[in-house]
């Protein structure tokens, strides 16, 4: 356990230097789109903070994946849990996302399908790259006997 959690911190440590990076491009892309004229010093810091602890989560967990008796659908549903309510609250408290049923509701749908869509394209490549492992293998035991 102690280990898991030396790597949940390196992990996200890792991760959340790309926090403010992300911030900063997250900032001009509004600002070009004309949604932002001016900052004030505490909502650039509660950005920076903000996403930088998300990124540090983010990147964190997936050390989930590491632990062996944790089930990988159980893995994939607290991986995805956490960052809903992570990414959701960011975006409430930094005021990225307006409070109401409906902003939530397509907040929350926008995070289902793009959660889904990962995964679905992390599962076709893993498939792909095991049945080519496994088509080497097979080569190998042929060729060995």
């Amino acid at each position: 356990m102690k280990q898991l959690i030396l790597e949940f911190l390196r992990r996200g440590a890792a991760a959340c230097g790309l926090g403010p990076m992300v911030l900063a491009v997250l900032y001009g892309v509004l600002h070009r789109q004309g949604a932002l004229e001016t900052l004030t010093v505490d909502q650039v810091c509660l950005g920076i903070f903000s996403l930088s602890a998300l990124a540090f989560v983010a990147g964190g967990l997936n050390v989930l994946y590491q632990i062996e008796r944790l089930p990988l659908m159980a893995a994939i549903g607290i991986h995805g849990g956490v960052l809903y309510v992570g990414y959701l609250g960011t975006y409430l408290l930094n005021g990225w996302l307006d409070w109401g049923r409906l902003p939530i509701l397509v907040f929350s749908g926008i995070f289902a399908v793009g959660y889904l869509a990962i995964w679905a394209v992390i599962y076709a490549v893993t498939r792909r790259n095991t049945a080519r492992v496994n088509a080497l293998l097979r080569k190998k035991q042929l060729a060995d006997q």
